[in-house]
């Protein structure tokens, strides 16, 4: 018995000699784990409530869309804009407020979420729609420099054809007809034939060449 006391004192004094070594140290690990523990918690909620609030805005800017009211569907968008740019709602909420725009004849407020788009997006669908859209306006303003420096922008494959089709378009308008040729034919090439468009664009390739 008297042996086992020792023994059990003995590791008893071992521990109080780690302790004393190393007892700080586990301390303020320990501290820092749970610390951080509750920050990634807290980084997480406070992460779903920000996505939770921006899906919330953009149901309310669908709503505000059936209105067609211009004003109203720019100031919803700008609010996603504005508070939660990072999220994926942010350009979507600007590509709606786009078209209202590009529909009720503004061309300002049209240019100015397309170019947010382009300034602040990370999907490159995005991006690659934006500078479609833009493009089009461009395209009707007669800025044709300007229209062709965003549709030489690098794109996605999946737009290649709506690209090189909105390049003829852009060659058309300006007079370019061999370019614009070029660039429908390279557009029914990337364009799937099962697709209704390319019967369009084939109708303006065939128009180039009749006019000629």
């Amino acid at each position: 018995m008297a042996t086992y006391d020792h023994e059990e004192h003995e590791r008893i004094d071992n521990v109080k000699t780690w302790w004393d070594k190393f007892g700080t140290m586990v301390t303020i690990v320990l501290t820092t784990l749970l610390v951080t523990i509750g920050g990634m918690q807290a980084w997480q909620y406070y992460q779903q409530k920000q996505i939770q609030q921006a899906a919330d805005l953009f149901a309310l800017l669908q709503q505000v869309q059936a209105t067609n009211d211009l004003t109203k569907i720019n100031d919803a968008a700008h609010l996603l804009k504005e508070g939660f740019p990072a999220s994926g709602y942010a350009p979507r909420a600007a590509l709606i407020a786009a078209h209202a725009g590009i529909q009720a004849g503004d061309r300002k407020i049209a240019k100015q979420n397309l170019q947010w788009i382009l300034d602040n997006a990370k999907e490159p669908e995005m991006l690659d729609l934006a500078r479609l859209r833009l493009a089009g306006i461009l395209l009707d303003e007669e800025k044709y420099e300007d229209a062709l420096r965003q549709l030489n922008s690098k794109h996605g494959e999946v737009y290649a054809g709506l690209y090189s089709d909105r390049k003829g378009d852009i060659y058309a308008a300006s007079g370019k007809i061999t370019e614009a040729q070029l660039a429908y034919q390279e557009a029914i090439e990337k364009l799937n034939k099962n697709n209704n468009y390319f019967n369009i664009v084939q109708m303006k390739l065939d128009a180039l060449g009749e006019a000629q």
